[in-house]
C-alpha cells in the first residue's frame, strides 16, 4: 500500500509531505483547491507522461517520491529483481523529477528507471479509476487477468501456456528441420566419427591423473631408487649412519643416568628420535623395492598419453575435457536422432497442438461461464450507480488458433445507458461514468484483485442523494480488503470514510498554494456541514452532519 507521498513545486503545491492509511480516505475541499491535482502528482511518479507546465511558477524543478510497503507482494517482488531494482526491506520508493526544459528523470529505490518501468512498477502498486490513463481496467491483459482471477481459472491458463510452449517448441524443431535438413545430416555424420573416434579410447577423467602420476614414477625411478638408496645409507645401513650413532649416545647416557638423573629429560628425547629413524629406514627400504625401473611400462604409457593428447589436440579441448566432449556428442546425436525424421516430427507437432487445442478448449468454456457471471454482477451494481439501463459485457473474441492465454481475447464492453451500443471500457466519454463504473467492477472482483491501492476521481460527478450514500457504502467496503482513496465533493460519500483530508487554497508572497489537512472528528463534523450547506452553515447543518457521521453533537 501506499505509505507516504512527498510533493515539490508541483503546479500550485510548493511542499507537501503525506502519510497515508489503510482502509477509506476521502480527500474533500473547495473546487479548485487542488485535490485533483494529488492524484497527478501521484500519477506522474507512476510513470504518467509530464511536462515542464507541471513545474511551479518561479521554481526550477518539479519533484514528486511516493513511498510503497510492498511485503507479500511475490510478483512485484520477482518484477523488481528481474529489474534489478529490489529493495531488501520490503518497501518501494518511486521518484520522479522534471525539470523547467520538461527533461524527466525517474528512479526507484535510488537506481535510475525509465519512464517505462515506472509505468510497470505502478501497475503493480496503484490503479486510479477516472478519466485517466493509469487505469489498469483499460488494458486487455488485465481483464483478462481479472476475469480469470475471477473465475479462479488461473491453474487452468497456466496449462494451456505450458501446452502452447511446448506445440511451439516442437513446432520450431520441425521447422529447423525442414528449412536445415542437409546441415543436421552433416552434422550427424562429423558427431559420429567423432564419438566414435573418443570413444575408441576407453578413456577417463581418474585415468588421466593416473597415467599422469605413474609416467612421472618411471620417468625418474632411477632417480628415485637412487635417492631411497642414499637415504638407507645415511640413515641405517651406512657406516656412521645416524640410526647407529644415536644408539650409541642412548646406550652412553643410560650407563651414566645413576650419576645424574637429569639425563632421563634427555633420553626422553633421543628414544623418539631413534624409533623414528627406525621407522624410517623401514619406510624407505619398503619404497626401494617397489620401484622398479620397466622400460616396456614407460613406453606403454608415453604411446597411451600421445593418444590421449592427439584426439585433444584434434577436437581443441584439454585431456580431461575428452570424456565431456564425448558426453556433449552423444547428446546431440540423440537430439539430431529424435529430429532426424520429418514424420516423427510433424506427428510430435501435431500432438503437442492438439494437446493444447484440448486444454484451451476447456478454458474457453470455463470463461464463457466466469464472463456471463461477471457480466451480471457487474450490470447489477451499476443500475445502483446512476448507470440504470446500463449494461456491462465480458466479450470473449475467438482465435483462429491457440494463443500463449488461450483461444480468445477478453475484452470488456460497457453500454452506460440504455439504448447504447456497447462499446469498449477505454471508449467511454465520461470520467464519472467511467469511475463508476471502474467501481462497480472493482467491488464485484475485490476478493481476487491484486492491486493494494484504488483511487477513484470523479466518482460523484453528476449523482447525489441515494446513489451517493451507495457510493460511500461500496467505497468503505473496498476499504476492507484495499486501500481507498476517493475525491469527493459529496457529503454522503466523505461521511462513509475511514478517514478524511482537507484540501485548501492559500495565498503565500502573492501566489496561490495548497495545503491539505487531516481532519479530526471535530473539523470532519465541520467540512461535512460546509459540503452539506455551502458558504452560511447553521447549527442544524452541522447536527446533519455529526448524525452523518454518528458522532454525538
Amino acid at each position: 500500500m501506499l505509505r507516504s507521498l512527498s510533493i515539490r513545486d508541483f503546479v500550485i503545491v510548493d511542499r507537501m509531505d503525506l502519510e497515508f492509511s489503510s482502509g477509506f480516505t476521502v480527500l474533500s475541499g473547495e473546487t479548485g483547491a487542488g485535490k485533483s491535482i494529488l492524484i497527478e502528482a501521484l500519477a506522474l511518479v507512476l510513470g504518467e507522461r509530464g511536462d515542464a507546465l507541471v513545474v511551479r511558477q518561479g521554481a526550477d524543478r518539479a519533484e514528486v517520491s511516493a513511498e510503497f510497503d510492498v511485503r507479500g507482494m511475490r510478483e512485484f517482488t520477482r518484477w523488481q529483481a528481474a529489474n534489478e531494482l529490489a529493495d531488501e526491506e520490503g518497501t518501494c520508493l518511486m521518484r520522479r523529477v522534471i525539470d523547467g526544459t520538461g527533461r524527466s528523470r525517474g528512479f526507484i529505490n535510488g537506481r535510475a528507471a525509465t519512464l517505462a518501468q515506472l509505468r510497470e512498477a505502478g501497475e503493480f502498486l496503484v490503479d486510479i479509476h477516472g478519466q485517466h490513463q493509469h487505469q489498469s481496467l483499460l488494458r486487455a491483459t488485465a481483464q483478462r487477468g481479472l476475469l480469470d482471477a475471477f473465475g479462479a481459472l488461473v491453474e487452468q491458463v497456466r496449462r494451456v501456456t505450458e501446452t502452447f510452449r511446448e506445440w511451439q517448441r516442437r513446432r520450431e524443431r520441425r521447422v529447423a528441420f525442414d528449412n536445415n535438413a542437409a546441415a543436421f545430416a552433416a552434422e550427424r555424420e562429423q558427431l559420429e566419427w567423432q564419438a566414435r573416434e573418443i570413444d575408441a579410447l576407453k578413456f577417463t577423467a581418474e585415468e588421466w591423473q593416473s597415467l599422469i602420476a605413474e609416467h612421472a614414477r618411471l620417468t625418474h625411478a632411477a632417480s628415485l631408487i637412487e635417492a631411497a638408496q642414499h637415504g638407507l645409507e645415511v640413515l641405517s645401513e651406512g657406516e656412521g649412519s645416524s640410526l647407529s650413532q644415536v644408539n650409541g649416545v642412548i646406550t652412553r647416557l643410560n650407563h651414566l643416568l645413576e650419576y645424574d638423573p637429569r639425563l632421563k629429560e634427555i633420553l626422553d628425547v633421543l628414544e623418539p628420535v631413534q624409533i623414528q629413524l627406525q621407522e624410517t629406514s623401514y619406510a624407505l627400504r619398503r619404497y626401494g623395492e617397489r620401484l622398479d625401473v620397466d622400460p616396456q611400462r614407460l613406453r606403454e604409457i608415453e604411446q597411451r598419453l600421445e593418444a590421449v593428447h592427439a584426439a585433444s589436440r584434434k577436437y581443441r579441448v584439454s585431456p580431461e575435457q575428452l570424456p565431456e566432449t564425448l558426453e556433449r556428442a552423444k547428446l546431440r546425436l540423440s537430439e539430431l536422432g529424435s529430429s532426424g525424421d520429418p514424420d516423427a516430427l510433424r506427428g510430435q507437432e501435431q500432438e503437442a497442438h492438439g494437446a493444447c487445442v484440448e486444454e484451451a478448449k476447456r478454458l474457453s468454456a470455463a470463461r464463457k461461464k466466469a464472463a456471463r457471471k461477471l457480466s451480471d454482477e457487474v450490470t447489477a451494481a451499476m443500475q445502483k450507480l446512476a448507470m440504470a439501463g446500463g449494461t456491462f459485457e465480458v466479450a470473449l473474441h475467438p482465435l483462429g488458433e491457440p494463443a500463449l492465454h488461450g483461444l480468445e481475447q477478453v475484452e470488456f464492453l460497457v453500454s452506460a445507458h440504455k439504448g447504447m451500443a456497447p462499446q469498449p471500457l477505454a471508449k467511454i466519454a465520461s470520467g464519472g461514468e467511467l469511475s463508476r463504473l471502474s467501481l462497480a467492477i472493482q467491488t464485484v472482483t475485490n476478493q481476487v484483485a491484486q492491486v493494494p491501492t484504488l483511487i477513484f476521481d470523479e466518482v460523484d460527478a453528476g449523482i447525489g442523494g441515494r446513489v451517493a450514500e451507495i457510493v460511500g457504502r461500496m467505497l468503505k467496503q473496498l476499504g476492507t480488503r484495499h486501500q481507498v482513496m476517493c475525491v469527493t465533493h459529496l457529503p454522503q460519500v466523505a461521511a462513509s470514510a475511514d478517514h478524511q483530508w482537507q484540501v485548501n487554497k492559500a495565498t503565500a508572497n502573492g501566489k496561490v498554494l495548497s495545503r491539505v489537512t487531516v481532519l479530526n472528528e471535530a473539523q470532519r463534523v465541520e467540512e461535512i456541514a460546509r459540503m452539506l450547506g455551502g458558504v452560511k452553515i447553521t447549527e442544524t447543518t452541522r447536527k446533519h452532519a455529526a448524525e452523518m457521521l454518528g458522532v454525538k453533537s
